[in-house]
């Protein structure tokens, strides 16, 4: 068994009360982070974990997203982040970065997060990943993790409804990947509440809330376990940046300050 560099927390608590959170009906809510000071106003506001976003996180570092930031970068930012709060930590990490399953975990633990995010989509070659490729890759991330002592939060992203493919493959997908060991399945953009209901009965999911979507609530009573916004804080931030920055422009106070 490899020893873990691990920062000054249980991560394997951690883990366990990240996963413990995941409550069908009950959700998790998790306003993803970018930087430590954001994390740290997630955690101040009464968040009981923080989840980051790479479609932020990337292009902050001057990268762009799905897969173009380089493991080093994603990884650091990770550890600042994690550093600067008390509570779990899960970390989107794309498509895992070519890593193999053994290496990411050792360097998700290192960075001091015990959950992450992994996505279907293949960056590389386009589409999809292979149902079955991807099912044995969190079964390794999860062989990987309890071999390092830490069961480690599984977020198994299908992106069938992201790239318009079928609604059965979407299902079948989560099937496989709750049954390769992920805790959590996040259709992303699947909207359908019809479809929500037969992702739940299947356990854990995640939806992806978003302004013109269902509300809070109605997500929380199809029985989602977790609600997250992605990038959606940050590009809120950025538009008001920009209006108040217009607003100083034109010397308009009352536009800059509002």
């Amino acid at each position: 068994m490899t020893k873990i560099d691990k920062p000054s927390r249980d991560l394997a608590a951690d883990a366990e009360r990240l996963r413990a959170l995941h409550v069908p009906g009950t959700p998790l809510l998790l306003a993803n982070a970018w930087d430590p000071t954001v994390a740290q106003a997630v955690e101040a506001a009464g968040m009981p974990a923080v989840a980051t976003a790479s479609a932020v996180v990337a292009p902050v570092a001057g990268y762009e997203d799905h897969g173009h930031m380089p493991p080093d970068v994603a990884f650091a930012a990770i550890a600042r982040i994690a550093a600067a709060v008390s509570c779990p930590v899960t970390a989107d990490l794309e498509d895992g970065y070519g890593l193999p399953a053994r290496e990411l975990v050792e360097r998700l633990l290192a960075a001091g997060a015990c959950g992450l995010n992994l996505e279907d989509s293949d960056h590389r070659g386009g589409g999809l990943v292979d149902a079955a490729v991807q099912a044995d890759r969190i079964a390794a991330i999860r062989q990987a993790g309890e071999d390092l002592g830490v069961r480690v939060v599984i977020n198994a992203r299908v992106d069938v409804h992201m790239q318009q493919g079928e609604a059965a493959e979407g299902l079948e997908r989560a099937r496989l990947y709750r049954a390769a060991g992920a805790d959590c399945i996040y259709p992303i953009f699947l909207a359908d509440p019809a479809l929500v209901r037969e992702h739940v009965a299947l356990g854990p999911v995640n939806l992806l809330a978003h302004p013109g979507g269902m509300a809070l609530a109605e997500i929380a009573e199809l029985g989602v376990a977790r609600i997250s916004v992605g990038p959606l804080l940050h590009r809120a931030m950025i538009a008001r940046v920009r209006q108040a920055a217009e607003a100083m422009a034109n010397m308009n106070d009352t536009g800059l300050w509002q």
